[in-house]
């Protein structure tokens, strides 16, 4: 697919020195890399632990509504097996379409990053020695690395996605990737859910799905580097009271309209 080129018609720096414009430049590249599942941990780890607290919590708070409006646990149990299989379908395409336009912002930023380096050779160069001389480079020794770079233009594509917008291209999952993880963490959610209620009834299948919310925010907690008890604590918190409110208000839409 051809894209249109940016219109660099106006000044390359935007009125900015070079220090600036590389400052602005790498919050642009923050900003067209970040994830909505998390980026420290990995895409699809992040997409699991995430799908499978939703579960966990809608899964809760669509059981604990059944009671109070007089739904059998065999009809109740038919509900819920119909609504997980549409959200594991639903958290499998928007998990896969996160992805996907991620990556679009990503080529993006990489086909204007190419336009620039063919059209503004200059402006390049002075971006390249004002990054390499914060690295410490000087004199001669600056003026070879930045003649080798610039005598290449995918090296220098390279250099200046890395180094201007903070970019590194191997850490990007493949959308499907992520896919599956979320679509792991649906499963797991609504299995434990089952089997718990099979095994134990209602308090059963909500502690199974509690322990797998608690698990999954230990999994992604670790994997980022928070504090365990601390995330565990505030996520079950959450829990309770989103599924306490619902189950306290239907408890009272109970009494007083019916």
């Amino acid at each position: 697919m051809t894209m249109k080129p940016p219109d660099h018609s106006f000044d390359h720096f935007e009125g900015k020195d070079v220090v600036e414009h590389l400052k602005a430049a790498r919050e642009k590249g923050a900003r067209a890399t970040s994830e909505t599942h998390g980026t420290e941990a990995p895409g699809y780890i992040s997409a699991g632990a995430d799908s499978a607290k939703e579960t966990a919590i809608i899964l809760l708070g669509m059981w604990v509504l059944f009671h109070p409006f007089g739904i059998p646990p065999s009809k109740a149990l038919l509900i819920l097996g119909f609504f997980s299989l549409g959200w594991l379908f639903w958290k499998i395409g928007r998990s896969s379409l996160l992805g996907w336009s991620r990556l679009e912002r990503l080529h993006r930023l990489i086909e204007q990053e190419r336009w620039e380096i063919e059209h503004h050779r200059l402006q390049e160069k002075e971006e390249l020695v004002a990054m390499y001389r914060q690295k410490g480079l000087t004199g001669k020794l600056l003026d070879q690395v930045i003649e080798v770079l610039m005598a290449d233009d995918n090296r220098l594509l390279r250099v200046m996605l890395e180094e201007e917008l903070g970019l590194t291209l191997e850490s990007y999952e493949h959308p499907l990737k992520q896919a599956m993880g979320a679509g792991i963490g649906v499963i797991l959610s609504t299995l434990a859910g089952a089997l718990g209620f099979f095994i134990g009834g209602f308090l059963g299948g909500a502690t199974t799905l509690v322990l797998i919310f608690s698990l999954a925010t230990l999994l992604a907690s670790r994997m980022e580097g928070n504090q365990l008890i601390k995330s565990l604590v505030w996520n079950l918190a959450t829990l309770v009271l989103a599924v306490g409110s619902m189950h306290f208000i239907a408890k009272w839409i109970d009494h007083v309209l019916f």
